[in-house]
This record gives C-alpha cells, structure tokens and sequence, in this order.
C-alpha cells in the first residue's frame, strides 16, 4: 500500500472553494482556513495535529498552500 498524508486539500473550484478528504473520507469543500480547521476538528484532528503547512500532514494538490480561488 502507498503511503498518502493523512489530509488532502484538492484544486480550486471554478466557484471557489476545495474539496478537502481526511483519511480517504470527503469532509466537505473548504473555502478558506477556518473551514479546513473545523474539518479537522470534526475528523477528531486535535489543535497539535492541525499544521496546515506541514507536507507529511496536509497534501495542498493543484494550486499553493492556503489558496481557495482558481487564479490566485
């Protein structure tokens, strides 16, 4: 089995937003931070699990870290 970070923040929508998995599960589309954190939490994720910018936690797929538009 290949090994994947635990969280996964897809590309931007064309309206904004990303699809965010935990653990293989879709947790809802993310429109900023305070979005992707409430996932985490709900996932059972604790403040001390949430680095947002640290790679072995959280993979940010088609677009930067912290980007919720397409074009930004």
């Amino acid at each position: 089995m290949t090994w994947q970070t635990p969280i996964i923040v897809h590309p931007p929508t064309p309206d904004g937003g990303r699809r965010v998995t935990v653990r293989g599960q879709a947790v809802g589309v993310a429109r900023d931070d305070r979005d992707l954190v409430e996932f985490l939490r709900r996932a059972g994720l604790g403040d001390a699990d949430m680095a947002l910018d640290d790679p072995h936690l959280v993979e940010w797929r088609g677009s930067g870290a912290h980007v919720w538009v397409t074009g930004s």
